[in-house]
């Protein structure tokens, strides 16, 4: 583990049974209260793609929008969100998809991406990759190429990033929990 991993693991506190019985959640309420911390985090997701030609990031409600501007900035392009069903204006395109713990549905604005727009989907979590790949996929749909995934913390044991894997993107994340 880096020297900026140990920081992050350290300022993230791991809540047992919640939402669910059985889930542990990764806190990272802890985290934002450090500024040098949050910049230094949005740097290192963006820092792998510097050179893909992104031209926008694709934030994933609700925590993706956190780093998601961010990371835009330091890549120097725009920021786009994908919402949950039924927060965006209408000539939205939606997904259905399957979480670790239910389903639910994502919506992006039909007019956010372009032909010829490469981007980059961004979320806090990657656990199944259920909601990456929902978030992919509408950015498709609506033309977009995706370039790959950058997220502040990887659940290892829950196969997310095997699931990302088969499509050939790259799959980034600053945190690995095994378990």
């Amino acid at each position: 583990m880096n020297e900026l991993a140990r920081r992050l693991a350290s300022a993230i506190h791991a809540v047992p049974d919640f939402p669910k019985p059985g889930i542990l959640f990764r806190d990272i309420t802890p985290l934002l209260l450090n500024p040098e911390l949050v910049a230094e985090t949005a740097r290192a997701l963006a820092e792998p793609f510097v050179t893909h030609g992104i031209t926008r990031v694709v934030g994933i409600e609700s925590r993706g929008f956190l780093w998601g501007p961010m990371i835009a900035q330091a890549l120097g392009c725009g920021f786009v969100i994908v919402r949950k069903q039924g927060k965006l204006p209408p000539d939205t395109e939606e997904v259905s998809y399957d979480l670790e713990y239910g389903s639910a549905v994502l919506e992006i604005s039909q007019h956010a991406l372009g032909t010829n727009d490469h981007v980059l989907i961004h979320d806090d979590l990657l656990a199944t990759g259920g909601t990456a790949a929902a978030a992919a996929e509408l950015a498709e749909r609506i033309g977009a190429t995706v370039a790959g995934y950058t997220f502040l913390i990887e659940l290892g044991a829950l196969g997310g990033r095997a699931a990302l894997a088969r499509s050939a993107r790259e799959v980034h994340a600053l945190l690995n929990y095994p378990d």
